[in-house]
Order: C-alpha cells, then sequence, then structure tokens
C-alpha cells in the first residue's frame, strides 16, 4: 500500500509543476521554454535526464563484470561536454535554432537536414521505447504483480505474459504525455529537477540502507569498497581488452559529442538557457556531475557483491539483477522497496518525457517544417505517444532478447551518420550542390561498419567497441567529401 501512496504522491507533484509551468503556454514554450530557463536548474536536471532507469539498473552491476572501469568512460565525458559546450553550442546559439538539424539545412541543404532529423527520429524512438520498456517490465514484475498478487511463475525471464502488462505500460505512457503535452521542455526543466533529486535522494538511501545491512559506518565502507577485488578503475596494460583506458576514455569523448551534442533530446534543454555562457556553465556543470554520480553507482554496486557474500547468495548471471536481486525483493526492507521503485521511476520518467518532447519537436519543425502550427503540434505529440507505446508493446509481443539486442544494435548504429554530417559541416567549406546522395551515404556508412564488425572478429577475433562510432562517421564525411564541390569551385 505505501508504494501505490508513494508513486500517486510522485505523479501528483508532476502534474501540480506542469500546471504551473504551462500557463499562457504556446509553441515557443513548448519547444525553447522562452528561453527563460535557469542554467544551474538545467545542469541538475540533465544529470538526472541522462541517467535512464537501464542505466540506474545496469551500472551498479557493471562491476561483476568490467570492475569500477566504466569511471574511464565518464572522465572522457568531461572533455565531450567540454567539447559540446565550446564547439557546437556557439553555432546553435549563432544560429537562434529551435532543433539542432536546422544548421544542416543551412549549411548543407534539405536532404541532408531531412536525414539527421530522421536518423534522430528512428534512433530516439527505438532506443527510448526499448528502454522504457525495460523499466515497465521491472515495475511490472517487482511493483505490479506482488501487488495484484500475481505470482512470478507468470513471467519468463522477466517478460510479461499477464494483460496486466498492457495496463502498466498504458497508464505509464499516458502520464508523460500529460504532464508534458502543454508546457513541453519548459515543463521538463522543472520536472527532471524534481525527478533528479527523488533519484538521488533514493540512490544515497539505498548505499545507507545496504552499509546498515553490513553494520559498517561511512569509512568503514569506503575501505571495504577499495580493498575489493572489483574497485578497479583503470586498465592502462591490456590493448585488446575493450575496458583499457584509452578506448574507454575516447569512447566517452564521442559518446557526448554524438549522443548529446548531436541529439535533439539532449540538447533541447541546454537551448532553453537565456544565453550562450549560461548554456555553456550549464554544460560544463553537469559534465563534471557525472564522475560522482556513476561513482555512487557503483559504489552500491560493490557493496551490494560484499553483502551477496556475507550472506552467502549466489551472484546472477545477469548483472543487471544485482540490485534488483536485493532492493526490489524485500532483502533489504520495505523501505529499500519504496526507494527502488521510486529511483526506477524518476530515471526512467526523466529521460522518456524529453524523447517525447524532443520527438515531437524534431517532426514538426524539421520534417514538416511547420513550427507555428500549435494544433499540428498536439496531435503529434498524441501520435508519438501513441507509436511509442506500441513499439513497447511489439518488443513484449515478440517476447525475446533477440529484439531487444537488435535495437540497442540499430540504435548504436545511427549515430555515426549524424557525427559525420555534423563534422563535414563543421570543419569543411565545401559545398554539397546536388545532396540526393546524402540519404544513400548516411544509410551506407553504418551497414559497412556491421559488416566490417563481423568480419574482423572473425578473423581476429578483435571485438571493436564504441570506436565503431567514430569510423561509422568517418565514413559519412568521406562519403560527404567525395560528392561535394570546394567553396571556389562551387561559387564559380
Amino acid at each position: 500500500m505505501i508504494i501505490i501512496v508513494t508513486i500517486i504522491a510522485y505523479f501528483a507533484v508532476l502534474m501540480l509543476l506542469s500546471r504551473w509551468t504551462a500557463r499562457k503556454a504556446d509553441n515557443n514554450t513548448f519547444y525553447r521554454g522562452n528561453r527563460q530557463s535557469p542554467w544551474y536548474m538545467v545542469a541538475f536536471g540533465m544529470v538526472g535526464a541522462s541517467i535512464s532507469g537501464v542505466t540506474f539498473i545496469s551500472v551498479p552491476g557493471m562491476v561483476l563484470k568490467m570492475d569500477m572501469t566504466y569511471i574511464q568512460t565518464c572522465l572522457g565525458f568531461i572533455l565531450g561536454y567540454m567539447a559540446v559546450a565550446f564547439i557546437l553550442l556557439p553555432v546553435y546559439y549563432r544560429w537562434n535554432l529551435t532543433t539542432i538539424y536546422s544548421y544542416l539545412q543551412r549549411r548543407l541543404g534539405q536532404r541532408s537536414y531531412k536525414t539527421g532529423a530522421s536518423f534522430f527520429l528512428l534512433s530516439k524512438m527505438t532506443g527510448a521505447a526499448v528502454r522504457f520498456y525495460v523499466v515497465c517490465i521491472l515495475l511490472h514484475r517487482f511493483v505490479v504483480m506482488p501487488m495484484c498478487g500475481i505470482g512470478d511463475d507468470e513471467g519468463d525471464s522477466g517478460f510479461s505474459q499477464t494483460g496486466s502488462f498492457v495496463l502498466t505500460v498504458l497508464v505509464m505512457t499516458v502520464l508523460i504525455w500529460l504532464y508534458t503535452r502543454r508546457g513541453g521542455i519548459k515543463t521538463l526543466v522543472w520536472t527532471d529537477t524534481f525527478q533528479t533529486t527523488c533519484m538521488f535522494t533514493a540512490l544515497i538511501l539505498i548505499i545507507w540502507q545496504v552499509m546498515g545491512a553490513l553494520e559498517m559506518n561511512f569509512q568503514e565502507a569506503v575501505t571495504a569498497i577499495a580493498g575489493n577485488e572489483h574497485s578497479r578503475m583503470f586498465v592502462m596494460d591490456d590493448w585488446v581488452s575493450k575496458q583499457n583506458f584509452w578506448k574507454q576514455f575516447l569512447s566517452g569523448v564521442f559518446i557526448v559529442i554524438v549522443m548529446t551534442g548531436l541529439d535533439q533530446d539532449m540538447m533541447q534543454k541546454n537551448l532553453t538557457c537565456k544565453s550562450l555562457r549560461e548554456a555553456q556553465k550549464d554544460m560544463c556543470t553537469y559534465g563534471f556531475a557525472f564522475v560522482p554520480a556513476n561513482l555512487l553507482f557503483m559504489a552500491l554496486g560493490v557493496l551490494l557483491v560484499i553483502l551477496a557474500q556475507k550472506e552467502g547468495v549466489a551472484l546472477p548471471q545477469n548483472a543487471d539483477d544485482l540490485l534488483p536481486m536485493f532492493a526490489a525483493t524485500g532483502r533489504l526492507g520495505e523501505t529499500v522497496v519504496v526507494l527502488f521503485t521510486i529511483g526506477i521511476v524518476a530515471s526512467s520518467f526523466s529521460s522518456a518525457d524529453s524523447a517525447l518532447t524532443a520527438m515531437t519537436t524534431s517532426y514538426c519543425v524539421d520534417i514538416k517544417e511547420r513550427a507555428g502550427d500549435e494544433q499540428l503540434r498536439k496531435r503529434v505529440h498524441v501520435g508519438m505517444a501513441v507509436v511509442f507505446m506500441l513499439i513497447i508493446l511489439m518488443v513484449d509481443a515478440v517476447n525475446s532478447t533477440s529484439i531487444i539486442d537488435f535495437i540497442y544494435i540499430l540504435c548504436s548504429y545511427t549515430y555515426g551518420p549524424l557525427l559525420g554530417l555534423f563534422a563535414f559541416a563543421l570543419f569543411t567549406k565545401r559545398k554539397i550542390g546536388n545532396d540526393k546522395a546524402v540519404p544513400y551515404i548516411a544509410v551506407a556508412s553504418p551497414l559497412i561498419c556491421y559488416l566490417l564488425n563481423i568480419t574482423v572478429a572473425r578473423a581476429t577475433g578483435y571485438q571493436f567497441g564504441y570506436e565503431l562510432l567514430m569510423i561509422n562517421g568517418l565514413l559519412t564525411f568521406c562519403g560527404l567529401w567525395i560528392i561535394s564541390t570546394s567553396e571556389d569551385h562551387h561559387q564559380s
């Protein structure tokens, strides 16, 4: 009962924030927040928005397979956010953009513009839906099913086989639509601040509860984490390993540049700041905040491993089950179950709501090119919510992890062409006279990368990591170079 009351109270706060921020809202409010957002609120909220419900689950479990080496990627994030702040943001503010893909239209032409926006919509819709699906499964399995008296025997490997799952997805999606439908990005700046506060409060209190179960104070917990075999952070000597420092660090740099700087979802809130200088302060602040934030998640993971060893509990085969095994099953008490539920809801909603808003913005502004049509925006927002929900239910109907893996792979490849398009537009002065070939280049690049990955793995055993993103972007860049002409030639 306490979980139900907590969730109802949580959504009540979101709806109150939505009602307050959506007064006299118009399209400029929905898309740009009237360019009045306080930078410090954007920075704080963006930390939560960048940590999805899947991340909330996965990062503590990472320590089982890769220790605390994820911190190497987080250090790369800092340099990546600096690049976004001082290379990309000045361009976006100089052109006074509503969506970042409008820059491609002005610089490279209409087909480049549509290609960039289309790749964003494809990647964001499928990726956000699958991430939200995983969270819906967790909430359905550990919260809804126990409340409804449904046993775990009705689930299979975490997948739903009950009709109540459809209701879970429907309710969750409708709630997101309700509090974003009027105020859009202005509302999200405030709700993200609230949700980030809830998420980190839940995380810290769960860590505190685990320390209590281990009968440790803060200093003893730090000492235990530092002395544990899973506390390794840096891999400097193994160049083949995916956890090699330079691979992880450079991957972190490019992950941020592409998945934040070239992603309308992640950039839309930053573009609501009053000025470029405030947006840069916002970007740099939450870039540095990622290191301590992720250290907390990984520290929790190590403490859970220590707790499992102390209690003689077998560690799960699936690393993502580490936190739910303790936090969602009542092993640490009802309080931790409530905190876990709040953390999952807060982290998943703060990423899903911004994705839904960004997709509505991009479709209206980039695809339809009708930024001023308020009725269109309302219809598209409903449509995006419906498609979002249908993809979640489709994945559940297939009832296979293979479709999830496929969609994650698809998303990882679709950001490469965006990297190539923006790099070409920013760092060359070449022009594309006839840009009919641009969509074909953007599709061919990830396909070539996919074949390259399979071929190299079979021939040498080498497994590409995030460096494949850089290769993907380079192929797109080279393709654009081939079909382009120099500025002097274009003028003649």
